[in-house]
């Protein structure tokens, strides 16, 4: 049966297909609320928009709920903590409006600046008054920036093409960054001084919330129009009309309200102001980008693979691509790991060497962690939750990064300490073959070895002497399993010896303990590394 993708509000055709050739999809009516519950029961995956409530109700009635959805910016109508304490991962598609945002505030500065929706609204109403709607040019004209993220930057390069000078306050961008871009850093008041147009472009933060008020609109340049289309809440409504009524402010743009929907605002009584109804990612365009985006990265979060638009991932964000690779194998050494070791460990490291360490390998160590409880634990791991059953076992899971030169690319190794006191140790690497990308082990417990990190893995410790590959082989044979491969690795001859071995199916605990008693084995263990 294929994972159930339940959609509860309209998605692009093309978003729909990326799913429906892996998965079950399924409608329902996001704002009937009875018919949203009955559907999430089966659901292991919901899509939603703005108008359906994902919380912590709905998150209960879906046991098989893997992963949330929202097909666009904003996670208002999503109980985020509620999924994370389930393991569900939350996705959404933060920059799939990027583009629309940004022309939307050059739409409402450049409408701001010649009058155009008061002067329209008179036409139809029968009046031609041209004298009475004459605007400025922005030729020439100090543009200030406030906020120099994704959006503010596009904002930023449209306006700078009609010839304007650029000012911008962000704290958080170096001013090597911001001249790159044309633009010179200022502090917050300086902007407000010397700016005759401003654009908002903040997220919306305790910090941020009444960013610009009374206080700020006191010392702008007079004749100053101001434009956001951000966050509602960042300008200070009441303070902005005032300000315009007393001529200090010549008009505003305002795309979003303090709270919305929002159909009165002391600003709705001002010609010269121009307000829409939160249209920022109104177009076809973004609508399209977000579900396609979703889709996206449902599939992958229902794979199990890494989401970089996971907003409730510890190591969220954009994997390089010679990273990826190395994800399902840092999963694959977590779970060799805890096979090796019988149990949780009191504390693991995982160490990435070689020419891949350059790269920000951070998310590795989640990789790891997922691996790490896969098989001793009964509920689902996943991105989401691996860290906080880490924290919960007591476990400190630490990422190092030691410079030394190795024999491969890349080489991970997840290595911890046992309450015992013992230690347990496995790496592994990634080849390339062109074709695909062969997962191999490189060491366990200080034993070399060659061996594919593919299947069922066992592993055999025991002290060398003849006979005891044919007898390992001949009970595997009676018993109906097949070895798809097998390696011998000891220290010196007699000595301690690791056999190392792939079998087509699993070892029951019987078999594998007679396995064990056949050799006089000291240690005996199976991985699982078939659903990595």
């Amino acid at each position: 049966m294929n994972p159930v993708v339940l959609i509860a509000e309209e998605l692009a055709p093309a978003a729909i297909e990326v799913l429906a050739h892996d998965f079950d999809v399924r409608h329902v009516d996001g704002t009937d609320r009875p018919a949203l519950l009955s559907a999430l029961s089966e659901a292991d995956a919901v899509i939603v928009r703005s108008a359906t409530q994902i919380d912590a109700e709905a998150i209960a009635a879906a046991p098989r709920l893997k992963v949330v959805a929202r097909a666009g910016v904003g996670l208002d109508n999503v109980e985020v903590p509620a999924a994370t304490a389930r393991g569900v991962m939350v996705v959404n598609a933060p920059t799939s409006n990027i583009v629309s945002a940004a022309e939307q505030a050059v739409a409402l500065l450049l409408a701001v600046a010649r009058n155009t929706a008061s002067a329209s609204a008179a036409l139809k109403a029968g009046e031609w008054k041209r004298s009475k709607y004459t605007g400025v040019e922005i030729q020439g004209k100090t543009v200030g920036v406030v906020g120099l993220g994704r959006i503010g930057v596009l904002f930023a390069s449209r306006i700078a093409a009609f010839g304007t000078r650029l000012i911008a306050y962000d704290p958080y961008i170096q001013p090597a960054r911001a001249a790159q871009l044309g633009v010179r850093l200022v502090g917050l008041e300086e902007l407000l001084r010397e700016s005759d147009f401003i654009s908002i472009h903040l997220p919306k933060t305790p910090e941020t919330v009444g960013l610009i008020g009374e206080k700020e609109l006191a010392i702008v340049k007079p004749g100053v129009r101001i434009v956001n289309a951000a966050r509602g809440g960042l300008v200070d409504e009441q303070a902005l009309a005032d300000a315009i009524a007393e001529g200090r402010v010549a008009g505003a743009g305002v795309d979003v309200y303090a709270k919305e929907p929002c159909t009165s605002s002391p600003l709705f009584a001002f010609d010269n102001v121009v307000a829409t109804p939160h249209l920022g990612a109104s177009t076809n365009e973004a609508q399209d980008k977000a579900g396609l985006a979703v889709a996206k990265s449902v599939k992958l979060a229902l794979q199990g693979e890494f989401v970089p638009d996971a907003v409730n991932v510890q190591a969220g964000g954009v994997v390089a691509e010679d990273v990826r690779p190395l994800l399902p194998l840092a999963e694959r050494l977590g779970r060799a790991f805890t096979a090796l070791a019988g149990g949780v460990a009191a504390s693991v490291t995982v160490e990435v060497r070689g020419e891949i360490a350059a790269h920000d390998v951070s998310v590795l160590k989640l990789a790891a962690t997922k691996g790490l409880f896969s098989s001793v634990v009964e509920e689902q791991v996943t991105y989401v939750n691996a860290p906080h059953l880490a924290a919960e076992r007591g476990v400190e899971v630490t990422l190092a990064t030691p410079g030394e030169t190795v024999d491969h690319p890349n080489l991970v190794t997840v290595r911890g300490a046992l309450p015992d006191g013992r230690t347990v140790r496995v790496s592994g690497t990634v080849a390339h073959t062109g074709t695909r990308d062969v997962f191999k082990l490189t060491e366990v417990d200080g034993f070399d070895v060659e061996i594919g990190a593919e299947g069922i893995l066992v592993f055999l410790r025991y002290a060398d002497r003849p006979g005891v590959v044919g007898t390992v082989g001949t009970l595997l044979g009676e018993a109906g399993v097949n070895i798809a491969a097998m390696q011998v690795a000891r220290r010196e001859a007699g000595g301690e010896t690791l056999m190392t071995l792939t079998v087509d199916q699993a070892l029951g605990a019987d078999l594998l303990t007679s396995a064990a008693d056949s050799i006089g084995a000291v240690a005996a263990s199976a991985a699982d590394l078939r659903d990595v």
